[in-house]
């Protein structure tokens, strides 16, 4: 995990059992946009609701520029957000992105057996838990739609979710779509590239300021859809008051860099969805090559602990090993 600002501490451990009673207040805002040389947008967001299963996705035409903006009281029936940039030519990326929101929402609203007991702690970890196992399950449908036609023939898409419970945010990584807080000032980067240039910056083989410009920059090591195989990476936050989360897609931190993006946050500050058009406007103004996704989330709530300056310590959470999911029964 890096930061451009401040020290990002993390360490391994396995879930815990700990229960709060206590909502917080979700103030969201969203966008994607087509950007300026392409002509369908192969991106795609999700808002999830699933107090009363309301369910928002990117749903614009490619002349439109909307910002969705919600506000959630979040209790321990949970929140999603994800973004999730798709690959493989127009049709195709459009249809992974979108496969991978629909089924991480569906996954999440199906049916619970009423009857099982459930400890005190369920919904605390079942939410991560169902994020991971529908990011696994999406790679299976992404993977086999495109086996099955050749017109989707090798698309994939990224993913970067959160859930939001009271306490906490979990986030699972799938891809180069990032994850950022703004805390304090100061904005962390809160997940970190499965790409090849990422693995060239961690063996000290590059330096991170020659990632922008790098041939290989836009290599990613996983996909959902890409191969059977996929490997979810999971970590936890927990937030302090007026903490903001952005989720993106590489459309957006391609062209603005950390402290650009904290700088066009702090100076709308008390309107985020002037924040969340400012950024894709200034993306378009570098270029727009690239469709262009974000999620702003802003943490409020007299419940929530103040802001403390000082190290931020993400944890990492141990769901799992690599999943093969070729033999996956769609049924399930």
């Amino acid at each position: 995990m890096t930061t451009d600002s401040g020290q990002l501490k993390t360490k391994n451990y396995q879930l815990s059992v700990i229960s709060y009673q206590l909502f917080m207040i979700v103030e969201t805002h969203a966008t994607s946009h087509v950007g300026r040389v392409r002509k369908g947008n192969e991106d795609n967001y999700l808002l999830l609701n699933i107090a009363d299963s309301r369910i928002w996705t990117s749903s614009q035409d490619a002349d439109e520029f909307v910002v969705e903006s919600q506000k959630f009281e979040v209790d321990d029936n949970g929140l999603v957000l994800a973004v999730s940039d798709g690959m493989g030519g127009a049709l195709a990326g459009e249809v992974a992105s979108q496969l991978a929101v629909e089924t991480v929402s569906r996954k999440f609203l199906e049916e619970e057996d009423l009857e099982k007991t459930v400890s005190p702690d369920y919904f605390r970890d079942t939410l991560i838990v169902k994020l991971y196992d529908a990011t696994v399950y999406a790679n299976y449908l992404i993977h086999q739609q495109g086996r099955s036609d050749p017109q989707f023939a090798g698309m994939g898409a990224t993913f970067t979710g959160a859930t939001v419970a009271p306490k906490m945010i979990d986030f699972v990584q799938v891809g180069d779509s990032r994850a950022y807080l703004i805390r304090g000032g100061q904005i962390y980067q809160v997940t970190k590239d499965q790409s090849l240039v990422q693995q060239l910056i961690d063996a000290g083989q590059i330096q991170p300021e020659e990632a922008e410009t790098h041939t290989l920059k836009n290599v990613i090591l996983q996909a959902l859809g890409a191969q059977n195989e996929i490997y979810p990476v999971a970590a936890r936050l927990l937030p302090q008051r007026d903490d903001i989360i952005l989720l993106c897609s590489d459309g957006l931190s391609n062209k603005l860099g950390a402290v650009d993006l904290q700088k066009i946050v702090s100076k709308n500050i008390g309107q985020l969805h002037i924040a969340a058009a400012e950024m894709v406007k200034e993306a378009n103004r570098r270029g727009g090559e690239d469709n262009i996704t974000l999620i702003l989330a802003k943490f409020t709530g007299e419940l929530l602990p103040e802001a403390t300056p000082g190290d931020i310590k993400l944890e990492f959470l141990d769901l799992g090993n690599i999943h093969d999911t070729a033999d996956q029964n769609a049924g399930k």
